[in-house]
């Protein structure tokens, strides 16, 4: 039986199932009431490394969803399955498919019940690799009348797809415009409220046939929204509804300035056929998305607005997502800026710190280091991280290193007997459950050398560095991270700084990485470090992240070099 011949014996036929499948940028398949595929487009294929042949027919989860390993996923641990049961939308990440060669790929994947007419009902499945580019194909450029419902569907679902696998404002509004045009329109246009209640016209782009071709020219701010207009563009940008538009909607006398820019607009395109939608998430409205045909001598009708108002619906979920994002991070670096303090300046040794906060916005770390003068005139070094990734392990940070600075001044102690007291007063009088440090005093000796002392809770080894370029970890003066309530005495360590070397101390997200030994994340720095030894410090401690920071962190970073002078 050939491929076609098992799709229509599934009772779906292979063209009208191609059409539709191939219309979608990424990979995508359909199965029956049972799970078994029965249509499948050639992007699946490329990803898959199968032909047609050997995926129609076949139950889909046998065939193809793997644990990371490869291994055989259990029917009761597919959360795609269990949505494909209930008949309900579903999407996920970090799941894995199996390739012909035997290896597994990364997928994220969208699925969405549909009926196929008198048929029995189905299910599409759309799936792309992670950090992988949507196809770039040309696709075809029905009118919006002329979808059938599953291309509709397939729109949609390669819509949320695309929207929902970004968390950037410029990066979605760029593939919104990719789904809408030209396979919709000739022209989109993108009205976004800002965070201020003003209207910007963020996005005037047009097809010009393979090309999309941006028009910054009627880009830009626009006038104050109107409060009881009802030309088209008003109500979208107040979230009452969508409505079509025409040259002819503006020929009379405007009622607000939004209402001439709009004239202008058409005048400008030479559009003769607009849909309005509102940009709204479930909290606000957020714009409007317009849809402009020129070449198209097709109007818009009212028939094509329930799928561009469910196209500007999914575009507002993925804005909002991707702004509360942005504003999260930006709250979070904002926190770490003021929390970490400045360095002091020290005669006769340079200092460099660096902190580098973790790809997920929600991760405010508590990662810290800190340099101070201490009252018998050595300078006090620390470098911790407290246990956590919200602002709750920020807030413990600053706890931490506020109380070790009394501490340290205070106390004329050695390094480990300031961390016995700062652990036994953390587990009274702060919410911090486990950190690691290293804390240390440095001071000059003799001949240009100066010599740390230092103890060790549970935290990556300091790494010195001699001018020559010979890289060792000092891992005396190592003990149990803070919070276990050990009642354990603490170790103390001393080494000699000679002229020219340099002190690394930093934090586990520079060398930690899910799929790598620690060693080899420790390894990878001293190599790095030796490497660089020779640099001036600013340039070291750069060139030293960007080397050595693994790709697939996701973890913050603190990071605390010192430098002796050659003498």
């Amino acid at each position: 039986m050939t491929g076609s011949e098992r799709t229509e014996a599934h009772g779906l036929s292979a063209p009208t199932a191609s059409a539709a499948l191939e219309a979608i940028g990424t990979g995508a398949y359909v199965v029956d009431e049972q799970g078994c595929i029965i249509a499948v487009n050639a992007r699946a294929e490329e990803l898959l490394g199968l032909p047609a042949a050997e995926l129609l027919g076949h139950d889909a989860h046998d065939l193809l969803h793997r644990g990371p390993q490869g291994q055989q996923l259990p029917r009761t641990q597919c959360a795609m399955r269990q949505a494909f049961h209930a008949g309900r939308p579903a999407q996920g990440d970090e799941e894995y498919f199996a390739r012909a060669d035997g290896s597994v790929l990364p997928v994220s994947w969208l699925i969405a019940p549909y009926d196929l007419g008198d048929r029995r009902a189905a299910t599409l499945v759309v799936f792309h690799a992670p950090g992988q580019l949507w196809d770039t194909v040309p696709r075809p450029e029905p009118t919006a009348q002329s979808l059938s419902e599953l291309q509709k569907l397939a729109l949609l679902a390669e819509t949320t797809a695309q929207l929902t696998s970004t968390l950037d404002v410029d990066e979605a509004l760029q593939r919104l415009v990719g789904l809408v045009v030209p396979r919709l329109a000739d022209w989109v246009i993108v009205d976004l409220i800002t965070e201020r209640d003003e209207v910007w016209r963020t996005v005037v782009v047009h097809a010009e046939g393979d090309t999309l071709v941006q028009h910054e020219e009627l880009q830009g701010p626009m006038p104050p929204i109107p409060e009881e207009s009802p030309m088209p563009l008003s109500r979208a940008l107040r979230g009452v509804a969508s409505t079509l538009a025409g040259p002819q909607t503006y020929q009379g006398t405007p009622d607000s300035g939004i209402a001439v820019e709009q004239g202008r607009l058409f005048h400008a395109t030479g559009m003769h056929s607009a849909a309005i939608a509102p940009i709204r998430s479930p909290r606000a409205v957020l714009g409007a998305l317009t849809l402009g045909r020129t070449e198209s001598p097709a109007a818009f009708a009212p028939v094509d607005l329930p799928l561009i108002e469910d196209i500007a619906r999914r575009a507002g979920l993925a804005l909002d997502n991707a702004r509360l994002y942005q504003r999260q991070r930006k709250v979070a670096e904002t926190m770490q800026n003021h929390l970490l303090p400045q360095m002091p300046r020290l005669s006769g040794l340079e200092m460099t710190v660096r902190y580098l906060p973790a790809p997920d916005a929600s991760h405010v770390g508590g990662d810290w280091y800190d340099a101070f003068p201490l009252s018998d005139m050595s300078t006090a070094l620390a470098i911790g991280d407290v246990v956590g990734h919200d602002l709750e392990a920020a807030a413990g940070m600053a706890q931490v290193r506020n109380m070790l600075r009394a501490y340290a001044w205070s106390q004329h102690e050695p390094p480990s007997r300031i961390v016995e007291r700062l652990d036994e007063a953390i587990q009274h009088i702060t919410d911090v459950t486990m950190a690691t440090m290293i804390f240390g005093r440095i001071e000059p000796v003799h001949d240009g050398h100066w010599r740390l002392s230092w103890t060790n809770a549970g935290h990556p080894p300091p790494l010195l560095i001699s001018r020559d370029g010979l890289a060792s970890y000092l891992t005396d003066g190592h003990g149990i991270l803070l919070g276990t309530q050990t009642g354990l005495r603490r170790p103390d360590a001393t080494a000699l700084l000679p002229p020219g070397s340099t002190l690394v101390l930093y934090t586990d997200g520079l060398i930690e990485t899910p799929r790598q030994p620690l060693d080899t994340g420790l390894n990878r720095l001293r190599q790095h470090a030796a490497a660089l030894a020779h640099r001036p410090l600013l340039s070291f401690t750069d060139q030293l992240l960007s080397r050595v920071r693994p790709a697939d962190n996701d973890d913050d970073v603190a990071l605390l070099a010192l430098r002796v002078p050659e003498g």
